[in-house]
């Protein structure tokens, strides 16, 4: 197995399939991970299209590298997520916090997964994309998508109450993914997530900025070559954007 490591400040980062890099890692306080969907579209021959065909309007395809894994139909994808979501668990701690986004389409299968990899499912939240999603004539507009969300066994009574519904428009500025989410709602998504944060299919980083920025630590995994080469210039970027604001923290205590 080749696997390639990057450690940036904080954040260690692994280049590989995340089935064959879990096994090997240390214990984690939290899953927060935004896996392929195998979804956008209704029959098997519309899910394995590219990527970049599924998600991406005809005059953006060319702005980002297609990603792996997204072809699968709705038992193989459920079959795999069981496996990860396991692998996942036996390396959180007791009272871990899973975070796993799907679309309305594997929203079924992911919540069995989820229960199939031996979490307890503890219910869904909500990301509003705003009108600006994409609509559609005729039919309500696909306007969220959904954390799956659970624990490695029993939750403690204490601690913040994170919202439920998080209302964030796509920023296309700081997109640098087909399928990427706003910095800002994973930022919120780990208020109850612990110091360490594992995402086994961090794409282009957007879990480890947010983590890097909160005074986390982060544990990558990404198949992709091209997008795990975005993830670590993005990660490294918060890193020395963190330490920039420590020093002038310093120097105006000083």
């Amino acid at each position: 197995m080749t696997v390639r490591i990057e450690t940036i400040g904080s954040a260690t980062l692994y280049g590989g399939d995340c089935l064959n890099i879990i096994p090997h890692l240390g214990v984690v306080d939290a899953v927060l991970t935004d896996p392929p969907y195998s979804s956008g579209g209704q029959f098997r021959g519309d899910r394995t299209g590219s990527t970049a065909t599924k998600y991406q309007g005809t005059e953006f395809r060319h702005l980002y590298p297609d990603f792996s894994g997204d072809n699968r139909d709705q038992r193989g994808f459920g079959y795999w997520s069981a496996l990860w979501l396991g692998a996942c668990r036996e390396k959180a701690r007791e009272g871990a916090i899973l975070g796993a986004f799907t679309d309305w389409r594997q929203l079924p299968t992911t919540t069995d997964a989820v229960q199939a990899g031996g979490w307890v499912w503890r219910g869904l939240t909500v990301w509003d994309k705003t009108e600006a999603a994409r609509p559609q004539k005729g039919r309500y507009r696909n306007q969220c998508e959904y954390l799956v969300w659970g624990s490695n066994g029993p939750l403690p009574d204490e601690g913040k109450c994170a919202a439920g519904v998080f209302r964030y428009a796509v920023n296309s500025e700081e997109k640098h993914h087909i399928a990427g989410k706003p910095v800002r709602l994973l930022s919120d998504l780990l208020a109850i997530c612990g110091e360490v944060v594992l995402d086994p299919f961090m794409g282009s980083g957007t879990t480890g900025v947010a983590a890097v920025q909160s005074g986390r630590r982060f544990v990558g995994c990404e198949l992709n070559p091209a997008y795990f080469e975005i993830a670590c210039e993005r990660i490294e970027a918060a890193q020395r954007q963190g330490a920039l604001f420590t020093d002038v923290a310093v120097e105006r205590a000083a």
